[in-house]
């Protein structure tokens, strides 16, 4: 029998028009499907033209999700990392998990954790505005403390508290997007610091062991560590020390890597990022695997940056490739790096991911592949029959 993994798979909650706020980037009342329905040729010729298989479901809704559930399971995809937000001094698009997902009635098959993405929300979801004016931001991602404390008590109580909430030594998972968004609201690193031991402690007394810190990886590029002086400047592996996180992984290969070429040269570059992770950061790294980008459906006129050759096939070598690394980070024996730590303390990989339609990275069946994707994951990790 093959070794259990967890695959887990983020989740992009915008397909749903439950959440009123989505009307301000998607009109016709169906979230971001509406991009996927209407795309049209480019000026140049370029036509993304594929379809779901599933058809436009709302994943707000429970039999839709019993039915995702059971297909993801049934192809080896175990846990949904969903993106979560907070905006406008509240949450947004928590529809999608709370009334499709969390109401599943076979929820307990899959695991979830939440990534908290605290991007900047700007106008990119809207195909009106996307064009000329999708930098334009609408809603900053960043908060102050006393909305941090809202967030970490609402985390807390509304989502570890499910039963089927992902843990790692019985901690459990919050992965954060862009910590130097994080670092900037709360007023620099010794805030952020003092932050982060407080949703340790909250999640102490909830009755855990702690919580599991996982942050997100980008480029190492310089990041302000006081959040005041632009002089004193970092990178996530400083960030990754100084804020005691637990471990982390990656969202996107476009966050690190050229993604303009064939996907096969991609993960060439990808696997040395993952051997660079393991000499120079001090925890623990969970493979990330990336299905494809184009985000043309975004947009009116044409985007490079496309990825080539993102079929089924190659899919299944860089799971593979993931799945080698796990393994070889799984056995008791130590590694030879020149980082503190040894093994995984948990058989996880993230792929991105189970529905960015518009971002061209999804497993879900299409018309062009059917279930192809599905299967690449299915023959890599399931157990033999």
């Amino acid at each position: 029998m093959k070794r259990k993994y967890d695959i887990a798979a983020y989740v992009w909650p915008a397909y749903t028009g439950d959440e009123p706020r989505t009307r301000m980037f998607w009109r016709e009342g169906i979230g971001e499907w509406q991009s996927v329905k209407n795309s049209v040729p480019k000026e140049n010729g370029y036509y993304w033209n594929r379809k779901p298989l599933w058809g436009y479901q709302n994943e707000a809704d429970p039999k839709v999700m019993h039915d995702q559930i059971e297909a993801a399971t049934q192809h080896g995809v175990n846990v949904f990392i969903y993106d979560w937000y907070w905006f406008d001094n509240r949450p947004f698009l928590e529809n999608c998990l709370n009334d499709g997902f969390l109401k599943a009635d076979n929820r307990e098959k899959m695991k979830f954790y939440l990534m908290w993405a605290n991007h900047d929300a700007n106008n990119n979801w809207n195909i009106d505005l996307s064009d000329d004016y999708g930098n334009t931001i609408i809603w900053r991602g960043s908060v102050s403390y006393d909305i941090y404390k809202a967030v970490v008590n609402r985390i807390i109580e509304k989502y570890f508290s499910q039963p089927n909430y992902y843990t790692i030594d019985g901690c459990p998972v919050f992965m954060v997007y862009d910590i130097g968004n994080l670092i900037d609201g709360l007023g620099g690193i010794e805030k952020a610091k003092e932050a982060i031991a407080y949703f340790r402690e909250q999640t102490k007394q909830a009755g855990f062991p702690d919580l599991h810190l996982q942050i997100t990886i980008w480029d190492e590029n310089a990041i302000n560590l006081s959040g005041f002086d632009a002089n004193k400047q970092g990178s996530t592996k400083d960030l990754v020390a100084l804020l005691g996180a637990d471990s982390v992984t990656h969202y996107q290969f476009v966050h690190f890597v050229n993604i303009d070429r064939d996907y096969l040269a991609i993960l060439e570059d990808v696997k040395k990022e993952w051997q660079r992770i393991d000499e120079s950061y001090s925890v623990p790294y969970y493979p990330h695997v990336s299905c494809g980008w184009d985000n043309n459906p975004r947009f009116r006129r044409f985007r490079g940056n496309i990825t080539k050759n993102n079929t089924p096939e190659n899919l299944e070598k860089a799971l593979q490739m993931a799945k080698e690394y796990l393994d070889s980070h799984l056995d008791i024996a130590p590694l030879v790096t020149v980082n503190s730590w040894n093994d995984l303390p948990a058989p996880l990989i993230t792929i991105n991911s189970w529905n960015e339609w518009t971002e061209t990275s999804y497993l879900q069946p299409d018309d062009l592949y059917g279930y192809g994707y599905l299967e690449a994951v299915k023959k890599v990790f399931c157990d033999e029959e």
